[in-house]
């Protein structure tokens, strides 16, 4: 059974820098691909990035210059480097992860996976 567990999460002030972590467990695939969303108070789960098996990587327009996702394949854990954060960066942020990386679906113009297995999040919250 594929567990993802979050961490990292925080307070900051707008300006400041969090780094996520995700560790994954229970796949058997050689490899993955995952990604970040974000959902905040009565908002929509929004994507954030996401890395696919190959190394590429998408970031939504708003974050992008600011985040950095990345994978270690050899401990397993998926990271999203967050920085010059601003209070609209405020949402529980999970993890996902998923094992065949065929699927996407398109939401205002950018395309994204579809990933299978979820985490339970880690809030951040950017107060100014």
């Amino acid at each position: 059974q594929v567990q993802l567990e979050e961490s990292g999460g925080g307070s900051v002030q707008t300006g400041g820098s969090l780094t996520l972590s995700c560790v994954a467990s229970g796949y058997s695939a050689s490899s993955v691909c995952m990604g970040w969303f974000r959902q905040a108070p009565g908002k929509e789960r929004e994507a954030v990035a996401d890395i696919h098996v190959d190394g590429s990587r998408s970031y939504r327009p708003s974050v992008k210059g600011r985040f950095t996702i990345r994978y270690d394949n050899a401990n397993k854990t998926a990271y999203l480097q967050m920085n010059d954060l601003k209070p609209e960066d405020t949402a529980m942020y999970y993890c996902g992860l998923d094992e065949v990386c065929k699927e996407t679906f398109c939401r205002g113009g950018h395309c994204w996976l579809i990933l299978k297995h979820w985490g339970q999040g880690t809030q951040v919250t950017v107060s100014s």
